[in-house]
């Protein structure tokens, strides 16, 4: 079985107030590793800047972390972040799934301090780290089914 007809070329958001920490995939579908975090300013500028990645990447799908709080519900935050996203994937014309990020900052910042980097000087550097781990979590997600689907 080809994996070819499986994979698809997407891009992870990790939304935050201040940056978009962005992440796309290797081209077997299997790795999700960042690619650089976007300062955000107008939303024309930001669709622009994110228009030039998708055009780059022959991206297919959007795939941005969703802010549940520790308890399952969804707040101001994840409200916030799906406004955005929706807004985003329309301006793009790209289909948008969500993934559950709790603890994606946390577990990125973790990595970045085992790596000897001070987490608090590279906030852009967190940023693209959780986005990976984004994507990386809807890659395996995505697999799991299509593995279980055979």
């Amino acid at each position: 079985m080809s994996n070819e007809k499986f994979w698809i070329s997407a891009l992870g958001l990790d939304i935050g107030l201040k940056r978009v920490g962005i992440a796309g995939c290797d081209g077997t579908g299997l790795i999700a590793t960042g690619i650089t975090t976007l300062v955000r300013s107008s939303f024309d500028r930001d669709i622009a800047d994110l228009r030039q990645l998708v055009q780059q990447r022959g991206v297919k799908i959007l795939v941005a972390g969703l802010p549940y709080s520790m308890s399952g519900e969804l707040g101001a935050q994840a409200r916030q972040v799906q406004k955005y996203a929706s807004r985003v994937a329309i301006a793009l014309d790209l289909p948008l799934e969500y993934v559950d990020e709790r603890l994606t900052s946390v577990n990125a910042e973790e990595l970045i301090q085992a790596a000897g980097i001070s987490p608090s000087r590279n906030k852009g550097l967190i940023d693209r780290k959780a986005a990976a781990l984004i994507l990386q979590r809807w890659l395996d997600e995505r697999r799991q089914k299509i593995v279980n689907s055979h």
